[in-house]
């Protein structure tokens, strides 16, 4: 079903929901249990999520006593290949008090645009939906090139709402909403409601401030427009308003969907 309103959100049948690495790793590692309560909380009123997670890199960073992100695409992939295994393990052993087992989607670009893979990857998300796994989809940063990458998950995110036909994109980050100008400046004022056809451009967006993310209004914004064009309402908000938001009050930025 289409979700065009925020209340209808408990009603929808399958959900896509994103979460960036600032938000539940280092000193907000906490915000993982809420994420994952709230979506937990969906799953037991019937509904289908699917989890695409950022964090791998910099959960591999402090592993290997490294304070900011690398540059350079060897080190990334060796960190994403070290904090992969850590970033899953954190997933399930909060999963594990509500009863749901995860399941790891590594994915690249070139996953999706090939028609063979990216029908195979459809394939398993949705058998894991029927079997009561909730997927938790990654970049698979080990392989992808930086000509592949999706670069910020985001757009993976959106892609991945698209490739399983969701009724939702619910999107997570360190901020309440999409402001007119980044947050941090005077005056800024939050935007609650943006319609297909609005023109976005004399909207200031920034990217990423974060040691550990990539992402930024900007990409988030990427990732709205790609999925409202295929039918996908979206909403953008703090993860610290998770369970809220996945129970229907109105908060954050909501992305209305194209006809």
């Amino acid at each position: 079903m289409s979700i065009s309103v925020h209340k209808d959100i408990p009603n929808a049948k399958r959900i896509v929901v994103k979460v960036g690495s600032s938000s539940i790793t280092g000193d907000n590692q906490g915000n993982l249990v809420k994420l994952v309560t709230a979506v937990a909380t969906c799953i037991a009123r019937g509904q289908e999520v699917v989890l695409v997670t950022s964090g791998a890199i910099a959960t591999g960073m402090p592993l290997l006593n490294m304070e900011t992100k690398p540059t350079d695409l060897p080190t990334s992939q060796a960190l994403a290949a070290v904090g992969q295994s850590r970033l899953m393990v954190r997933y399930q052993n909060v999963l594990d008090s509500f009863k749901v087992i995860a399941g790891q989607v590594l994915l690249t670009a070139a996953d999706l645009e090939s028609e063979e893979s990216s029908a195979n990857a459809k394939a398993a998300i949705e058998r894991m939906l029927e079997l009561g796994v909730l997927p938790i989809v990654n970049e698979n940063d080990t392989v992808a090139t930086n000509e592949i990458r999706f670069g910020d998950n985001d757009r993976l995110a959106a892609l991945v709402a698209v490739l399983v036909k969701a009724d939702l994109l619910v999107l997570f980050s360190d901020i309440e909403a999409l402001y007119d100008r980044p947050p941090s400046e005077e005056g800024a004022q939050a935007i609650d409601w943006i319609e297909p056809l609005d023109d976005l451009s004399g909207i200031k967006m920034g990217s990423s401030n974060s040691k550990v993310g990539t992402g930024g209004a900007v990409t988030k914004v990427g990732a709205a427009r790609t999925a409202t064009d295929s039918g996908i309402s979206v909403l953008l908000t703090s993860i610290n308003n998770a369970e809220r938001a996945l129970n229907g009050e109105r908060l954050g930025t909501w992305f209305q969907a194209k006809e």
